[in-house]
């Protein structure tokens, strides 16, 4: 069964853009039905991006999703070493401060790739972001999973592939 790996933006988009909390309970109902039965999960790092801003996003997530949806990306390591390997040999194309960016601590993207890599073949990540390759100023998630032969859609293509609608 693959498992969809939801970056910040499908929560921090959706929120601010377009399914806002107060106006949309069928989408975010889809989302916390999706988030108990196990399709979607996200990790640790995102929680972090989202908690941090102290908003009715972060209570809805407190409050709907499940104890065990952001998941540790401690057991990563190994492909997070990997993905580093990767930036770094990049290092003629992308500009310092986008390494740095991308492999900052604080930072979600890599990790997410990692977490996505240590199960290629069941995982895909749900991002908004679109591919770049020729951008130089910022290590977009798409182009790192499409150099390290992760799976990665955007929310509504996740939606298609469960067959699910709101």
């Amino acid at each position: 069964m693959s498992v969809f790996i939801v970056d910040s933006n499908f929560f921090i988009q959706a929120h601010r853009v377009s399914y806002p909390l107060d106006v949309a309970y069928s989408f975010w109902n889809k989302v916390k039905q999706l988030a108990n039965s196990g399709f979607i999960i996200s990790i640790d790092k995102i929680k972090d991006e989202i908690f941090d801003n102290h908003d009715l996003l972060s209570e809805w997530c407190e409050a709907n999703l499940p104890e065990d949806f952001f998941h540790d990306t401690a057991s990563s390591i190994e492909s997070y070493r990997l993905i580093t390997s990767w930036v770094v040999s990049r290092s003629t194309h992308y500009l310092p401060n986008a390494i740095n960016e991308f492999l900052s601590a604080e930072e979600a993207d890599a990790f997410i790739v990692a977490y996505a890599l240590d199960d290629p073949s069941n995982n895909i990540i749900v991002t908004q972001e679109i591919s770049e390759p020729f951008r130089r100023n910022k290590v977009k998630i798409p182009d790192a999973c499409n150099a390290l032969g992760v799976r990665y859609v955007n929310m509504m293509d996740m939606f298609r592939l469960l067959s699910e609608t709101f």
